[in-house]
């Protein structure tokens, strides 16, 4: 089972100016999950002069404790409790076209839930073209224009696919007594009734639609985030956006930042402050 969520908004600002926010969108104010961001390959095609960018977003997450009640004991393992997760994001970019692909992909915990978001942001027809950034129309004309964003996200939860494979190998190579055996060793004991009443598909199903009403969610958010940044571009440009980065990220994690506070927890410090940057889990951009 897969479901699909799509959107569809427009930003009141120029292309070029939501471009350079996308890249710089994080800290902000509504994205105080995100620890950090880096660049882990970008070149520049000259015969189809595109940008390609893939970063490595490393954000605090956990999974929803409704769907952890439907995961059988012991799936998640020493990952449960890590309180942070890796998100993939891969983008192609035309600025002379005037259009922008991305995708986003979380890298953990894909067995129960994978979570695949696109979007295409476009210059509307009869926007301005060859605008140029030195002439000032990146910042001073960054609300004359607007931005079209389409926002597709797909779900899939795989949980349960692999023991269903694996049993109908060992049934292929048992008798129906042995299988019947092997089946009840593989069940955990405390989830085999709340498994007797519900079927694969529907804990799937469930474990999606979950996701989706989270998405929705964060999909406002990453927008309101977004049109921070825009608006301080407008009326500070880059250094207006860099200082509110860093206020952003005072705001957060104090002036030490994120990682000081890490290496304190795992090193048996921690308190007030650590509990401060742990709280919010499973928020997504």
């Amino acid at each position: 089972m897969v479901k699909f969520y799509e959107s569809s908004f427009s930003y009141d600002y120029s292309f070029p100016a939501v471009t350079l926010a996308y890249f710089l969108r994080y800290p902000n104010p509504y994205s105080t999950h995100v620890l950090s961001t880096d660049v882990i390959d970008r070149h520049f095609d000259a015969a189809t002069q595109t940008l390609s960018t893939t970063r490595l977003h490393l954000k605090r997450s956990k999974l929803p404790p409704t769907v952890v009640k439907l995961l059988p004991k012991g799936i998640l393992g020493s990952s449960s409790d890590a309180g942070q997760s890796y998100i993939l994001e891969k983008s192609v970019i035309d600025a002379k076209q005037g259009w922008m692909r991305t995708e986003s992909r979380n890298l953990e915990w894909t067995g129960i839930l994978s979570v695949v978001e696109k979007q295409v942001y476009r210059r509307p027809l009869g926007g301005i073209i060859g605008r140029s950034p030195a002439s000032g129309g990146l910042v001073e004309h960054a609300k004359d224009e607007t931005t079209d964003v389409t926002t597709t996200v797909t779900f899939h939860s795989r949980l349960g696919q692999g023991r269903l494979l694996g049993n109908r190998t060992k049934s292929g190579a048992s008798t129906p007594s042995s299988n019947s055996s092997t089946d009840s060793e593989d069940e955990t004991p405390a989830k085999k009734g709340f498994f007797s009443s519900w079927s694969t598909s529907s804990i799937q199903r469930t474990i999606e639609l979950v996701g989706m009403r989270r998405t929705r969610d964060a999909l406002v958010k990453s927008k309101d985030g977004m049109n921070v940044v825009l608006e301080r571009l407008r009326q500070g440009g880059l250094v207006g956006v860099l200082e509110g980065m860093r206020r952003d990220r005072e705001a957060a994690f104090g002036p030490e930042g994120p990682w000081k506070r890490v290496w304190q927890h795992g090193k048996g410090g921690g308190g007030e402050d650590d509990a401060r940057i742990r709280s919010d889990p499973f928020e997504e951009d």
